[in-house]
C-alpha cells in the first residue's frame, strides 16, 4: 500500500510547483494587443520592450533601449528628465534655465549646430532631436543630422513644442517608452487640470485687452505674434495680439508704430546671453522718444518685463505658472 503521508507531500509539492510555474509567467512582460508595450514599474527608465511611434515629422521610431539617450535642445532633456529618463549627451543650452538629474553627462555642442561626432562617439540608443527649420546665426538643423544617425542605426525622434498642447503630446510619447504613466498624470494631467482651472477664471468681455508682445536683444527689437508660446498663451487667455491686427508688425517694427497703436499691454521678453543689456538697448531706444511716457500702458504700469524661464524657454513643468502669470497681468 502506498504511504499516504509521502503521496500527500508530493502532490503539495506539485501543486506548489505549478503555482510558483503559473507566478512566474505572470511576471513575464508580454506585449498588449495593438503593438503597445507594457509599462515599466515606477523608477525605471527602461522601456519593457521596443516601443514604436511617428514623431512629429511623420518618421516611424522605434526605441528599444534607453540606457544611453542624447538630447539636442535643452526644453526636450529636462522633458525626458520629467518622463523619468536619463541622459549621456545634451546641448549646452539646457542649462540657461534647466537643471539635470541625470550624472555624468557629456556636452555635444549647441542646439543650433549639434557635434554629429560627439553625438556617435557617446553610442547612443536614442537620440532626441528638435524638428524646428534650420540652425542659429547659421548653423546646420538638426533634421540633417538623420542620414547619418540611421546610418549608424541609432534611432532619432524629431519634437516640436510651440504650445502647452504640444507638450502634453509629446510628454505622452516620453513616458510612453519609459514606461511611467503616473510621470504623465504628475507633468502632464494635473498641469492641464491647473490650466483649465485658470482658464475657468477669464472674464467674458466685448472688448479685449490689446497687448504688444516683443522679445529684445542687444541688436534690436522684433514684436511676436500669437503662433508664438508666449504669444498663443495670451490668444487663450483673450488677449487681442496687435501684431495679428498689423502683421507689418512684424516685418517693420518702429517705435513709431507702436506708439501709434497704443496697446493696454506692453509685455517684453528679454533675449540672449546678457538680458540686462537686452532690456538696456529697448530703454535706451524708449528714452529718446517723448512720446513713449504718454503711452496707456506705460502711465498704467502695464509695461512689463517677463521672466525668460517661463516665456522664452519652454516652461515644461511650469506652464500653469506661465498661464497664471499672464492671467494676473491681464486680469488681477
Amino acid at each position: 500500500m502506498p504511504n499516504m503521508k509521502s503521496s500527500s507531500l508530493r502532490g503539495i509539492a506539485v501543486a506548489l510547483s505549478l503555482g510558483l510555474a503559473t507566478l512566474l509567467v505572470g511576471c513575464t512582460s508580454q506585449p498588449e494587443p495593438g503593438g503597445s508595450e507594457p509599462a515599466t514599474s515606477a523608477g525605471s527608465s527602461a522601456p519593457a520592450g521596443p516601443t514604436q511611434f511617428t514623431d512629429d515629422l511623420g518618421n516611424t521610431v522605434v526605441v528599444t533601449t534607453t540606457d544611453r539617450v542624447v538630447a539636442c535642445i535643452g526644453s526636450f532633456a529636462n522633458m525626458w528628465e520629467l518622463a523619468g529618463g536619463k541622459l549621456v549627451g545634451v546641448s549646452d543650452d539646457v542649462f540657461d534655465q534647466y537643471t539635470l538629474t541625470s550624472q555624468n553627462v557629456s556636452l555635444i555642442g549647441d542646439f543650433s549646430s549639434p557635434n554629429l561626432e560627439q553625438i556617435l562617439a557617446l553610442e547612443p540608443d536614442f537620440v532626441i532631436m528638435t524638428g524646428a527649420s534650420g540652425g542659429r546665426g547659421g548653423g546646420v538643423a538638426q533634421t540633417d543630422l538623420k542620414p547619418s544617425l540611421d546610418a549608424a542605426g541609432i534611432p532619432v525622434a524629431y519634437f516640436t513644442v510651440t504650445t502647452f498642447e504640444d507638450y502634453l503630446r509629446v510628454m505622452k510619447v516620453m513616458t510612453g517608452i519609459t514606461g511611467r504613466a503616473d510621470l504623465y498624470e504628475e507633468y502632464g494631467t494635473q498641469i492641464d487640470a491647473q490650466i483649465d482651472a485658470i482658464m475657468a477664471m477669464v472674464p467674458k468681455r466685448e472688448i479685449k485687452p490689446t497687448v504688444a508682445l516683443m522679445t529684445t536683444y542687444s541688436a534690436g527689437t522684433v514684436v511676436q505674434s500669437s503662433s508664438t508660446m508666449t504669444g498663443g498663451m495670451l490668444a487663450d487667455l483673450g488677449a487681442d495680439n496687435l501684431a495679428d491686427q498689423n502683421p507689418s508688425l512684424l516685418r517693420d517694427f518702429s517705435l513709431e508704430n507702436l506708439i501709434e497703436a497704443n496697446p493696454d499691454y506692453i509685455l517684453v521678453v528679454p533675449m540672449g546671453n546678457d538680458t540686462a543689456a537686452a532690456m538696456q538697448a529697448l530703454q535706451e531706444e524708449t528714452a529718446a522718444n517723448p512720446a513713449w511716457d504718454t503711452l496707456d500702458a506705460v502711465q498704467n504700469g502695464h509695461y512689463i518685463t517677463l521672466q525668460p524661464k517661463l516665456f522664452l524657454y519652454k516652461p515644461n513643468a511650469d506652464w500653469a505658472e506661465s498661464y497664471q502669470t499672464l492671467f494676473d497681468i491681464l486680469y488681477a
